[in-house]
């Protein structure tokens, strides 16, 4: 969101929209259409601060000790708003982590923001992060969904051993899991959609968030529905034989 100001009033109104869905944990960048997402957002819950739980990310280009507090300053000024519920570093850059993560802590400290994590961090450098702020990572916000489950071979692990969250961005895949036969059949037999199936199977663990896109009333409607979806046994064992976790060891990936 962001990117065309032509689009912006809709964006605005799904963003509301979804709010009185209760979606309410709302997920931006300062990346995201170089600020214009943040602004939007900032527009959006005008009014409504208290009802909404706001993640935004620094860049690692910006993640320097002085670096971080700017970004960070920026961003609330788009978002209009005095503290940021959770704050991340968006993935890791050539900034060394000690000084990234010296910069999210005086943050907290400061009050500028109330928490904060990491992004697209694989098992190393997650341990790392752990390390040097140990019980100060607040999630891990990393490319999952059925077709990416190779975050399942470490990275979810490492999260559940320090009680860490993981925030799965990309849920259907920007839209190419929707066409799997196998989702397909699933939803078919609930009368539910594919996505909804999708987001379901990420939302069946507890520790698991899901953020997927949506500027459209009608997706924002059936991602609410699917918070209400549990899947059978047989659907989970059906899930998981046409989506294996990979066999072999795979990098942390990332779109």
């Amino acid at each position: 969101m962001g990117e065309d100001r032509r689009q912006r009033a809709q964006e605005i109104q799904a963003l509301r929209a979804g709010i009185d869905l209760g979606l309410t944990l709302i997920d931006t960048a300062e990346m995201y259409g170089d600020g214009g997402a943040e602004e939007e957002v900032g527009e959006a819950i005008a009014g409504r601060r208290e009802e909404v739980f706001i993640v935004s990310k620094v860049l690692p280009s910006n993640a320097t000790r002085r670096g971080t507090a700017q970004a960070c300053e920026r961003s609330l000024r788009r978002l209009r708003i005095e503290c940021i519920d959770l704050y991340l570093l968006h993935w890791r850059g050539s900034t060394p982590l000690a000084d990234s993560l010296e910069a999210l802590t005086a943050l907290k400290q400061a009050g500028k923001i109330a928490a904060f994590g990491v992004s697209n961090f694989d098992v190393d450098d997650l341990e790392e992060a752990w390390q040097l702020a140990p019980g100060q990572i607040a999630t891990n916000q990393v490319l999952y969904n059925l077709s990416r489950r190779a975050v399942e071979q470490r990275v979810l692990p490492l999260c559940r051993r320090h009680a860490i969250p993981l925030m799965a961005y990309s849920p259907v895949e920007q839209g190419r899991l929707l066409g799997h036969p196998q989702l397909g059949a699933i939803a078919h037999q609930r009368a539910v959609t594919p996505a909804q199936i999708a987001l379901a199977w990420l939302l069946d663990k507890s520790d698991v968030i899901a953020i997927p896109k949506a500027a459209q009333l009608s997706h924002l409607k059936e991602n609410r529905a699917a918070a209400e979806l549990v899947l059978s046994d047989q659907e989970r064992d059906a899930l998981d034989r046409a989506f294996p976790v990979p066999r072999q060891p795979r990098s942390l990936e990332m779109l």
